[in-house]
């Protein structure tokens, strides 16, 4: 056996000798080799490479040099730039383009020791909740072939929980990150708004976009977020909110929760997933922990604020990609603006067409206020309603999705149901807060899922140590 279910067992395993960073690198690319093919996760693999970084690690581990995450291997998601590898986001319209540089996350990450071991699939350009929009084709979830693993980062999620990789990174504009973690059992974690640098990060929607990192536990969260934080140069918006010792959880103590009754009476919340986050509530009172109901008033107005603010970033941030500067080109095209309209317009998906297109609208001179005005102006409340709430609660506590991983295909044909996807998630990415799911459950079809819960901005510390606490004490 040489790869683990956490960081914690690997360490152990490379320092009474059990294993190398070699034999653990064999073995991933063994179990990638054996069901990448039916997963679609990986979309390529680095694999000499990663052997030839293990074999140097190992150097470094047997003359005492390595540093804290040597022996971590990562999958890293497909719109997170790494120096001489292809990057894509998923879409034709970069077919071919080689990364100049590494994004921030990345040079952090190699800097103390991890191995990289390959790009992972991910809905065109983070856009989607089941990672079906890709030019690579859907990936499956790796607990059920026949249902999707989340999205956008569901090659990120279906990587880890297939055993293909220790960790990946994700990003999470309205919950990439926690929703396929919900479908895949897994822990995923969005920072706080600006708490890790978004430089080689493709964007999507700029002031909602994080990265963060999807784990089968929370002390492994930590210890990547503790790498991956803190003020970059290269990302202006990005922090200098001091990082802390996150990998070092506070001792345990009791809590003042707010639940969202919105949520929990949320028409289509599945019956299952409601009784289930109503006994852990109520195993968190009898523990001493106080629980308060509060109502939400906004919930119904959070997806299409989302979709009015996300996609007019969308429709500025992927003018850049148009068939001259670099990436897919039409052939022969008669003059310039051929060269624009017939290169996207054969290039991007159809959710990525459509995005565009309604960001655009929502700009326009007719429609601005009426739109994109407005939605500002709802956000800013969100976030209001939001600080409000936490002044007095130390975490506000919802479902992360309103039921299990569902059919592939089953929600593609209607994108507003699709979109309906992010009711619990979007939150977060609207208020800015850093926001986790937890993977508690099972439900009786035999798909896990998980809790949500939202704290204070760069209150991580408190967060993954109350999350730990909670999978210690709570998980079925």
């Amino acid at each position: 056996m040489n790869s683990y279910t956490s960081f914690k067992d690997t360490q152990i395993a490379l320092k009474n000798g059990k294993t190398t960073c070699v034999k653990i690198v064999e073995n991933y690319l063994k179990n990638i080799s054996e069901k990448n093919s039916d997963i679609n996760a990986f979309i390529e693999v680095f694999s000499d490479e990663a052997l030839e970084r293990a074999k140097q690690i190992d150097l470094k581990i047997s003359e005492g040099t390595s540093s804290k995450l040597a022996g971590f291997v990562l999958g890293i998601k497909d719109n997170i730039c790494i120096k001489d590898h292809k990057v894509s986001a998923s879409s034709k319209i970069l077919q071919g383009f080689t990364s100049l540089y590494s994004a921030t996350v990345i040079e952090r990450l190699l800097s103390e020791d991890a191995i990289i071991i390959g790009r992972l699939n991910c809905d065109e350009f983070a856009m989607g909740s089941g990672n079906e929009n890709s030019v690579y084709g859907s990936v499956r979830n790796p607990l059920d072939m026949t249902k999707v693993p989340g999205g956008s980062s569901g090659g990120s999620a279906a990587a880890v929980v297939a055993n293909m990789c220790l960790a990946t990174l994700g990003s999470d504009t309205g919950g990439s990150i926690r929703q396929p973690a919900s479908f895949c059992g897994l822990v995923g974690l969005k920072p706080t708004y600006s708490r890790v640098s978004r430089h080689g990060l493709i964007a999507y929607a700029s002031s909602f976009d994080q990265i963060g990192p999807l784990t089968n536990t929370v002390e492994d969260t930590a210890l990547l977020l503790e790498v991956i934080a803190g003020k970059d140069k290269m990302d202006s918006t990005s922090s200098s909110v001091q990082v802390d010792d996150y990998s070092s959880f506070i001792k345990p103590v009791k809590r003042k929760i707010a639940v969202l009754k919105d949520c929990l009476e949320r028409e289509g919340l599945d019956v299952e997933v409601k009784q289930k986050l109503e006994s852990t509530i109520q195993q968190l009172q009898d523990d001493g922990h106080e629980i308060t109901y509060v109502s939400f008033p906004y919930l119904d107005f959070l997806v299409p604020t989302y979709y009015v603010l996300t996609t007019a970033e969308a429709s500025s941030n992927l003018a850049r990609f148009d068939g001259v500067h670099y990436g897919y080109r039409i052939e022969n095209p008669e003059n310039l603006e051929d060269t624009y309209i017939d290169s996207r317009t054969t290039a991007f998906g159809d959710e990525v067409k459509r995005r565009i297109m309604l960001g655009t609208f929502v700009l326009s001179a007719g429609y601005n206020d009426e739109y994109y005005k407005k939605a500002q102006q709802v956000r800013r409340i969100v976030q209001n309603k939001t600080d409000e709430l936490l002044k007095d609660f130390d975490f506000i506590l919802s479902p992360t999705s309103p039921h299990t991983a569902f059919e592939i295909g089953k929600k593609k044909v209607d994108p507003t149901v699709m979109y309906l996807e992010d009711i619990f998630t979007v939150h977060a990415n609207i208020s800015g807060n850093p926001a986790i799911s937890i993977p508690l459950y099972t439900h009786s079809n035999g798909l896990p899922f998980g809790l949500q819960l939202l704290s204070k901005d760069f209150t991580e510390k408190d967060l993954l140590s109350f999350s730990s606490e909670i999978m210690k004490n709570f998980s079925e």
